[in-house]
């Protein structure tokens, strides 16, 4: 068990650990702590699913808010004001109003209108599962490498289990970890730095260091 201040600061890790993040020094001491600090792998459990949704975060569109052009609201009332006489510079006054509001109606509906992006392909794949363990999984190619969404049942509840992306050479490369939940369904995400076309395979792996399933890609 670590100490508090210790504990806290590897606590404050598991964000960059679950993106993958982190010198192999720096996620090994990581991965120490976790492997005796149940807290800590629930949490990491939480954060694993939600990494992949930052993939689909356009930074470029994050402080993109429609709004009508600069000006044009103090234009329309300094032509109101000019307006004479007094009737027809209120008739005038309704019709400056419905333009700002059909302007700003535009620029919403072209907000709405924006391009979708289309969704990701899911590519299902195969897996061999060991005794009392079944599971399915999708793979995800993505412009910074592989996702694997994995459902299954039977992961011993409580026991740490990591994920490995192997690509063409063989090597092992990290995709995160999930605690087992027994019985229950499990689903999780989970993201390699491998890209789909270098990718081979992928193996869960339990804490004593038994494949307990693969897949070949």
């Amino acid at each position: 068990m670590s100490a508090p201040g210790e504990h806290r600061r590897l606590r404050e890790q598991l964000g960059w650990y679950a993106l993958g993040h982190g010198t192999p020094e720096e996620r090994a001491g990581v991965r120490a702590h976790l492997d005796g600090c149940a807290a800590c792998r629930a949490e990491l459990a939480e954060l694993t699913p939600l990494t992949a949704w930052l993939d689909r975060v356009d930074p470029d569109r994050l402080d993109d808010r429609p709004a009508p052009p600069p000006g044009l609201g103090d234009a329309v009332l300094a032509r109101i004001a000019a307006e004479r006489p007094r009737r027809a510079s209120s008739r005038r006054a309704l019709a400056a109003a419905a333009v700002v509001g059909v302007a700003a109606a535009g620029f919403g509906i072209g907000w709405l209108a924006r391009p979708v992006p289309d969704p990701l392909p899911l590519e299902p794949v195969a897996v061999q599962a060991g005794p009392g363990i079944e599971a399915t999984a999708d793979v995800v190619p993505h412009t910074w490498g592989l996702e694997v969404r994995l459902t299954g049942e039977g992961f011993t509840a409580g026991a740490v289990y990591r994920v490995v992306v192997t690509d063409e050479d063989g090597a092992a490369v990290p995709a995160g970890q999930f605690l087992g939940v027994g019985p229950a369904e499990l689903r999780c995400n989970l993201n390699s730095s491998v890209l789909r076309e270098d990718a081979a395979g992928f193996r869960v792996v339990a804490a004593d260091g038994t494949v307990v399933a693969s897949s070949e890609l």
